[in-house]
């Protein structure tokens, strides 16, 4: 059986149904995120704790992406992906109706159970219907999807709550979900190069320990951590900073702002294309250096130039992160939707420690605080990617060596 190339029809279905999953996964996984400057004042809570309704979501997904993986070698791909995204955006509508806020929690940790079944499996899923020369591309456009999902529901969310409330905008937001849900399900081709395999826990978790002991994916997996720790922490808190004096912003326009993830839709996409052509260990490097530049340019007090760090920041971590995801596919030889989870394992870690820590550094250092974490985040990324480049070498003269 053919695999998918970039170019055919079946290359363009496949793309824009993985795109469709990526949209409402992650829509619905951020919508709150524009919403917790509002959580503090609703609720009287603190910054730090208004970000638990998205930590807490982020961590009960990275748990339930180890289950999602598994359960995918045995049961296939498309079927679960199609739970995932259904279940969740039934869930978003009944978060409508919450009554306070430790509900609203409860919500959202069963809705991070639920969100882990389109990531855990589709990066699986394209490593094995795609030729490996459009790998990078593919990869770039499903997690560009990932990007414009991300956007909406923070604009989504911003733009109800200033209008209506965000009861509204969550209702809006489950039943355009369940819209596009019907997309993917008739858009998405079956897997043929899929295998299903017992499920045998045993197994599988020696599979997981296996890709623990290989040392880039390790180095990869906590590139994921940083990466995701970075970002998060950067978006949670510029709400809280562009809300105060001097720039005073309403909620509409601080949800508007997440605008500036059209450049990741872009950004992934093409640095998938020139890792292919350049390698993705210096387009890794690039785009780390990116994000840090945009992250120092959201130091002064120009409304102007913090939105050109905060487009700047956004382009390298889309980037980064495309990158990074199609390094694991490759590296991984098999039981790639284990080696995937284990990635996204530590990439929504990542998020609910970096994203709840910041927190702590936004009440006690103000932005100068926020940048300090964040800045130490990408450092410790480069030096992870320096490692890998260590380990390929060192592989690589044991082989000479050998022959």
């Amino acid at each position: 059986m053919e695999y998918i190339k970039k170019g055919t029809k079946e290359f363009t279905f496949t793309n824009l149904a993985l795109f469709a999953a990526g949209f409402i996964t992650f829509a619905n996984l951020y919508s709150t995120q524009p919403l917790m400057p509002q959580f503090t004042k609703d609720y009287g809570i603190s910054p730090a704790v208004a970000s638990l309704s998205l930590s807490v979501t982020t961590s009960m997904l990275a748990f339930s992406l180890l289950l999602f993986g598994s359960l995918s070698e045995a049961w296939g791909r498309k079927k679960l992906m199609t739970v995932s995204i259904f279940v969740a955006s039934l869930l978003t509508i009944v978060l409508a109706f919450s009554p306070n806020f430790e509900m609203l929690l409860l919500l959202r940790l069963v809705q991070g159970f639920v969100f882990a079944g389109v990531p855990a499996i589709a990066m699986a899923y394209l490593g094995e219907e795609m030729e490996p020369a459009s790998l990078g591309a593919a990869m770039g456009l499903y997690i560009s999807g990932n990007a414009i999902g991300g956007l909406s529901g923070r604009v989504i969310m911003g733009t109800m709550t200033h209008y209506f409330d965000w009861h509204i905008g969550m209702l809006v937001l489950g039943m355009l979900s369940l819209i596009i849900c019907a997309y993917f399900v008739w858009a998405l081709p079956q897997s043929k190069h899929f295998t299903a395999q017992p499920l045998q826990f045993l197994t599988l978790t020696k599979s997981l320990l296996h890709h623990i002991k290989n040392g880039k994916l390790l180095c990869l997996f906590g590139i994921g951590f940083t990466l995701m720790g970075s970002f998060v922490t950067m978006f949670n808190y510029i709400g809280f900073k562009l809300v105060e004096p001097p720039y005073n912003l309403s909620t509409v326009i601080v949800g508007w702002i997440f605008v500036v993830y059209l450049v990741g839709s872009w950004s992934s996409a093409w640095f998938g294309t020139l890792s292919d052509r350049f390698g993705r260990q210096n387009v890794l490097y690039s785009g780390v250096v990116i994000m840090l530049s945009g992250a120092l340019l959201t130091m002064p007090h120009s409304l102007w130039i913090n939105i050109i760090g905060l487009v700047i920041f956004t382009f390298g971590f889309f980037g980064s992160h495309s990158t990074a995801s199609a390094w694991v596919s490759a590296t991984a030889k098999k039981d790639k939707a284990q080696a995937s989870s284990l990635y996204l394992f530590a990439y929504y870690i990542g998020s609910s420690i970096g994203g709840t820590a910041g927190g702590v550094f936004w009440s006690t250092f103000s932005w100068t605080g926020v940048i300090l974490f964040i800045t130490s985040a990408l450092v410790l990324t480069l030096v992870l990617t320096a490692v890998i480049q260590i380990i390929t070498s060192s592989k690589k003269v044991h082989s000479e060596i050998t022959l």
